[in-house]
Parts: C-alpha cells; sequence; structure tokens
C-alpha cells in the first residue's frame, strides 16, 4: 500500500536528515545554520510522516489490506519516536522567545570587539530594551549582576582568569583599563556562536559589581541558552573565590 510505504520511508529520511545534520554540524562540514535547517527539515517530515502513518494505520484495518499494516505501523513508530521528543523540546523553548540576556536591562554592556568580527557584519548589536527586557522578566525573572567584595580591578583579573578557562569560550577581547571582555561561545552540538560580554563596575563602597550580556547570533529564541550561561559564570566566579574572599572588606 503506497500510504503505508510513504509513511515508512518518511520516517527513515527524517532519521538520516536529522542524524546527518547534527553530525556535520558537529564535525564542521557545514555551517551551524545548514546543519540545523537539515535538522529542521527532518523534524517536520517525522510530522507529515507521522500523519501519513495514522491513515496508513487506519486504511488497513480491513483485512484484505492487512499486507501493508506492519509497513504502516513502523513508519508511524519512527516517525513519532523524532517528532514527540522534538516537538517537546520545541514547546519548552517557546517559553524562551529573547535571545539577548543581560543583568542590567538600564544600563547593559554594550558590544565593541564583537562590532569588528566578520560575522557580524552588518548586525545591529546595541541592547533593545523596548524590545527584550520585559521579555526576559516574563521568561528568565530578574537576573541581577553578581557583587564581589573586591575592588574593580581585582575582580576583572579573576573574571579574565575564569572566563579563559571555560571549555567552549574564547575571549577575543580584553581592556583592563575598562575592565571589560569579550568572548564567543560555542554550543557544543551545532557549533552556534554566542557573543558575550563581561564588565565590572565599582560600587560606592569600592566592591565591584561584575555585569554580563549574552547575546546569540542566530534565531529569534534561545531555549534559556543565554539565561543559563550567566547563571553558570557566576557559579564558576563563586567556586573560583579564595579562602578569604568572603571576609568583608576592610
Amino acid at each position: 500500500m503506497a500510504a503505508a510505504w510513504l509513511a515508512f520511508f518518511d520516517g527513515l529520511l527524517a532519521l538520516v536528515l536529522i542524524a546527518t545534520g547534527m553530525l556535520f554540524a558537529y564535525l564542521q562540514l557545514v555551517a551551524p545554520f545548514v546543519g540545523f535547517q537539515m535538522f529542521a527539515f527532518g523534524f517536520l517530515l517525522s510530522i507529515l510522516g507521522a500523519l501519513i502513518g495514522l491513515l496508513a494505520v487506519f486504511l488497513t484495518r480491513k483485512p484484505e489490506r492487512r499486507a501493508g499494516r506492519q509497513r504502516a505501523l513502523v513508519g508511524l513508530v519512527i516517525c513519532l519516536a523524532i517528532a514527540v521528543p522534538i516537538f517537546s523540546m520545541l514547546a519548552r523553548g517557546a517559553k524562551h522567545p529573547i535571545n539577548d540576556i543581560t543583568t542590567d536591562v538600564d544600563n547593559p554592556p554594550e558590544f565593541v570587539f564583537a562590532l569588528t568580527l566578520p560575522q557580524n557584519q552588518g548586525r545591529d548589536l546595541k541592547y533593545d530594551k523596548a524590545k527584550y527586557a520585559a521579555r526576559q522578566q516574563a521568561s528568565e525573572g530578574i537576573i541581577a549582576p553578581l557583587k564581589e567584595r573586591i575592588e574593580p580591578t581585582a575582580a576583572f583579573a579573576r573574571v579574565l582568569d575564569v572566563a579563559q578557562k571555560v571549555p567552549t569560550w574564547k575571549v577575543t577581547y580584553s581592556d583592563p583599563a575598562k575592565n571589560t571582555l569579550e568572548a564567543v561561545a560555542t554550543s557544543k552540538l551545532f557549533h552556534f556562536h554566542d557573543d558575550v560580554i563581561i564588565q565590572i563596575r565599582p560600587t560606592p563602597a569600592g566592591e565591584s559589581l561584575i555585569e554580563m550580556r549574552s547575546k546569540s547570533r542566530d534565531g529569534i529564541g534561545d531555549f534559556g541558552v543565554n539565561a543559563r550561561r550567566i547563571h553558570r559564570f557566576f557559579d564558576r566566579i563563586a567556586l573560583s573565590r579564595g579562602p578569604s574572599a568572603n571576609e568583608e572588606m576592610p
């Protein structure tokens, strides 16, 4: 039966496209977005295959068409096994319709060196408060800067040292005079690149505020990646403190 065969082949093709897209992007044989497009097309094909599979299962319910029922069921199972978990992932990602996260929506760190990178030519990296601030509050809550009980120069040295040790980051710019650094973060699977900027600001008490901003280069949502990146970096800073780091400043 044609519908049973079509559901079966849709499932196999979807599986090949998704696996190939992920593998080729991981091995950097194709651009990250090309690999993701292959992944997305495989997902769409799995949805189509699932619908055709349901139709085929319905049509093969009669004894005279039973020959194609097993093939229809196999195709349906393959397509559902692909579509359901990806759909679930996308549903979770829909809760994060934002790709630019900062610890200060009123005075965010602004990129300098990232503007000169070839991949960012023609892109506007200036923070858009009207577009992002309310979305960030709704999807991620308040993300506050990290306070360090040391003066800004020492805080910057600590931040730079920790940033250089993050496996998926490459520090691209460092300005000790402005206590600012920039980095490019690379995702592990598709190798998407995100821009990161960290700026140390003094407090009236002589302590330091670590302000941070993380912005994706692709897409309109980030599945919460940028917010998690900030939280995890702050965790790394906390773990890097020496035994006297939590003592009150004189």
